[in-house]
């Protein structure tokens, strides 16, 4: 029986906009509950036990590159998707992950070793029972994602950030300490799985039956290598970080490096879930398809990095305490290189939908070439050495990426620049005026500076760029507002 994937449906652009609306709009509530909770943790555990769950991290992360998510996302382009197609890759998922989580549990010694912790093997053996409900959470999303549907995932992953935050407060006020940690993604991961199986309406029974699944193994096979490839890129520093600073520090670093990467890793994600769905609709990504994203996303994110950067002096105190005070000087250079990050990862669904994913696999092998040398030598330095890492490579990547990616669909430097001009613009003004204001600000309160910078923060980028470009607020309003068509983008 074939899957229900109706063609009468309201314009793309109209499912778009739906989408983004809910799985973006939906996260900042998720997130806020999560936030709200995960700050509270922060003031409540050591630094110590957050440089000890990193380093676990490191190897959850590496196999988590293979649990089958490219398996997955294969689904959203086919043109039909039968049960028996469904259940077929059930089956390879629940294969793969229970190999993953036997693996994971034999190797928790080495790493362990590896760090010279003996507690993280302990971590990673119960963190092993994460991967056995990883094919109840993969094969629901694809299917959701492939109707355009991710209304009813917003509303599950509301309830599992609720889970995690109830589960997160219980163990900090309980004195869980480092465990903590670990059990809220694991109440976290239960509560999905359950919730989006129920949402999508995915089949529970697998077939180890993959007769005609090759195609799908094979695209998801290339992502999973991405995937991999990815891992190196972005955990090498801890990797490197582990063997040269002790837990405490490495616990600053990670700490901040989480803050500086919320709207990188939170917000930026569910746009790109959107588009890659709605680029593997059109089967013809256009470059002003990706202007646009871009256009819209950095509009937000280059003032929230410029922000960040100018307001970490008296952000810091009022979010996380004084213990934490070490995190101060990193912000600064590490929205720098965020505000990179941000761009860089916009281009890989745009040529996954085209049936290009050797690109992003591309690019993120020069990712892991790049990065873990940029960690290696900022190693040398200490803790500031690594921020400053994160943006020599990234710089490197950044660049690349444009160039490369950028070539498949068509995007031309000057249009990119252009995209970008008025909201960095916008954005340096807007930080100027706020590190002004706080050098001038009588002794107050840290909260009082802060909500002063914000407020002083928004008038000024909105103005700013009311001036440099109105079009682009206009764009954004017609965005939200427009229940048809999409608006032409601004030529380019």
């Amino acid at each position: 029986m074939a899957e229900a994937d109706p063609i009468s449906k309201p314009s793309l652009a109209a499912q778009v906009r739906t989408a983004v609306i809910w799985r973006s709009g939906s996260q900042v509530l998720t997130q806020l509950v999560s936030w709200a909770s995960t700050l509270i943790v922060i003031r409540l555990l050591a630094p110590e036990d957050y440089g000890l769950f990193a380093m676990a991290q490191v190897m959850l992360m590496f196999l988590s590159t293979m649990n089958g998510w490219g398996l997955a996302s294969a689904l959203i382009r086919e043109e039909e998707v039968t049960e028996e197609r469904l259940r077929q890759t059930l089956g390879m998922l629940i294969l793969l992950n229970c190999g993953l989580a036997l693996t994971q549990f034999l190797a928790a010694p080495l790493v362990a070793l590896w760090f010279e912790q003996p507690m993280v093997a302990n971590l990673l053996r119960v963190q092993s029972l994460l991967y056995l409900a990883v094919p109840f959470c993969a094969l629901p999303h694809a299917m959701l994602s492939r109707r355009m549907d991710f209304r009813r995932p917003a509303q599950v992953r509301l309830v599992v950030a609720i889970a995690g935050a109830t589960t997160a407060l219980t163990g900090a006020l309980s004195g869980w300490g480092v465990w903590t940690l670990v059990a809220a993604p694991m109440m976290m991961m239960l509560t999905e799985a359950i919730g989006m199986t129920w949402a999508a309406g995915a089949p529970i029974r697998p077939s180890f039956r993959f007769s005609g699944a090759g195609h799908i193994a094979g695209f998801g096979g290339v992502m999973t290598a991405t995937q991999l490839f990815w891992f190196v890129q972005s955990q090498a520093d801890v990797m490197i970080a582990g063997r040269v600073l002790d837990p405490h520090s490495l616990g600053v670093y990670t700490t901040g490096l989480f803050l500086a990467q919320l709207l990188a890793a939170k917000f930026v994600p569910p746009i790109n879930e959107v588009a890659y769905a709605a680029y593997s609709r059109q089967q013809d990504v256009a470059a002003s398809a990706l202007l646009a994203t871009i256009r819209l996303v950095t509009m937000v994110a280059l003032p929230a990095y410029a922000g960040l950067a100018v307001v970490a002096p008296v952000l810091v105190p009022v979010l996380l305490g004084d213990k934490w005070s070490e995190i101060v000087p990193l912000l600064p250079i590490l929205s720098v290189a965020m505000a990179m990050m941000t761009l860089q990862i916009l281009f890989a669904p745009a040529t996954n939908a085209r049936g290009v994913p050797w690109a992003a696999l591309r690019i993120t092998m020069i990712g892991s070439v790049v990065m873990p040398s940029a960690y290696f030598i900022g190693s040398h330095w200490g803790v500031t050495g690594f921020a400053w890492g994160w943006v020599g490579g990234m710089a490197v990547l950044t660049c690349a990426t444009v160039i490369l990616s950028g070539g498949i669909i068509g995007l031309r430097i000057g249009s990119l620049a252009r995209a970008l001009a008025p909201q960095l613009a916008a954005a340096l003004m807007m930080a100027v005026g706020v590190a002004l204001m706080l050098r001038a600000l009588p002794a107050v309160p840290d909260i009082v500076a802060l909500a002063s910078a914000v407020l002083l923060g928004v008038g000024l980028y909105l103005g700013a760029l009311h001036l440099i470009a109105p079009d682009r607020m206009a764009e954004a309003l017609h965005f939200l507002r427009n229940r048809g068509e999409a608006e032409p983008a601004p030529a380019e």
